[in-house]
C-alpha cells in the first residue's frame, strides 16, 4: 500500500500550511504533494514559500504560480464576475508585490502536471484539469461520463486536481477515479473555518479520506486585516463562509453555502 497526501491552495495561508504538514507527519505518509496556487488571497506570501520549500514537499505551477512567477497582468484565475476579478486583482497586486525573487524564480520552474504511477495505476495531478490549468471542475457539473472521457482522453486512472476551493471524490463505473482534494487557503464555504487535504491509500483499491485540519483562524484573519487587505477575506477566514469568488461557482454549490 501506498500512503499520498495532497492538497492545493495555500494562498498565503502560512498556519493552515503549517498545521496541515504536522498533521501529515503525525499520521505519516509516503508521498506528500501540492498541487498549486501557493500566494494569493492571504498575507505574507513568502512565509509559505519558505515553509513548503522548507519541508521538501514538491508542487505543480498553477496558474496563480505561474502568474506572480512571470509577473503576468494577473493571476489568470478564470473568473467571469466583475466583482470577484476586483477582489482577484487587489490579491493579486498585493502577492506579486511581496514574494522575493528567488521564490519568483522557483515558481517559473515548476511543472505544470505531474504523472506517477503506483500500484499499476496510472495518476495525473495537475490544478484545474488536464486540459486547462484554470478549469474548474465542480462536482455538480461533472457528469460520470465527462470524467470517464476526460481519463481517456488523458490515459489516467486516477486525476487529482484543486482550483475550484471545494474537495470532492468520484469512484467512477470503470473502476477509476476524479479526486478533488480541496485547498488549504481558504474554508470550504461551509461555515467550518479549517483546511481540508485528501489522504489516499493506493493498492489494490483506492482509499480516499479528507481530513480536516484545525489551525489559528483568529491569528490568520488578524494578518489579514493588518495588512489591509479587503476585509470580506478576514470574514471568509474567520466564519468559514465565502464572501467572494462566487460568481464561478453552480447554483448547487453556492446554495450550499450562505451568500
Amino acid at each position: 500500500m501506498t500512503r499520498l497526501a495532497v492538497f492545493g491552495g495555500v494562498y498565503s495561508n502560512h498556519l493552515a500550511l503549517r498545521a496541515t504538514l504536522d498533521d501529515i507527519r503525525l499520521r505519516g505518509t509516503d508521498l506528500t504533494w501540492c498541487l498549486g496556487d501557493l500566494g494569493g488571497f492571504g498575507p505574507h506570501p513568502d512565509r509559505a514559500a519558505e515553509l513548503l520549500r522548507g519541508a521538501g514537499v514538491p508542487m505543480l505551477r498553477g496558474n496563480y504560480d505561474d502568474a506572480v512567477g512571470h509577473e503576468r497582468a494577473d493571476c489568470g484565475c478564470g473568473y467571469s464576475d466583475p466583482r470577484d476579478t476586483a477582489f482577484a486583482r487587489h490579491s493579486y497586486d498585493y502577492t506579486v508585490a511581496r514574494t522575493a525573487p528567488e521564490h519568483k524564480a522557483w515558481l517559473r520552474d515548476l511543472p505544470p502536471v505531474q504523472r506517477l504511477e503506483i500500484a499499476g495505476r496510472r495518476l495525473l495531478l495537475c490544478h484545474g484539469s488536464p486540459r486547462r490549468v484554470n478549469e474548474f471542475l465542480w462536482d455538480s457539473t461533472c457528469p460520470d461520463s465527462f470524467l470517464e472521457w476526460l481519463l481517456d482522453a488523458f490515459a489516467a486512472d486516477l486525476i487529482l486536481c484543486t482550483h475550484t476551493g471545494l474537495h470532492w471524490q468520484r469512484a467512477l463505473p470503470s473502476g477509476r477515479h476524479v479526486v478533488n482534494v480541496g485547498v488549504l487557503g481558504r474554508p470550504a464555504n461551509d461555515g467550518h473555518p479549517c483546511a481540508w487535504y485528501a489522504a489516499l491509500e493506493i493498492d489494490r483499491q483506492v482509499g480516499v479520506e479528507f481530513r480536516k485540519v484545525i489551525y489559528d483562524h483568529q491569528a490568520l484573519a488578524a494578518e489579514i486585516e493588518d495588512e489591509h487587505l479587503p476585509p470580506e477575506f478576514a470574514a471568509t477566514i474567520r466564519t468559514g463562509w465565502w464572501t467572494t469568488c462566487l460568481g464561478n461557482m453552480p447554483a448547487k454549490e453556492r446554495g450550499r453555502g450562505r451568500y
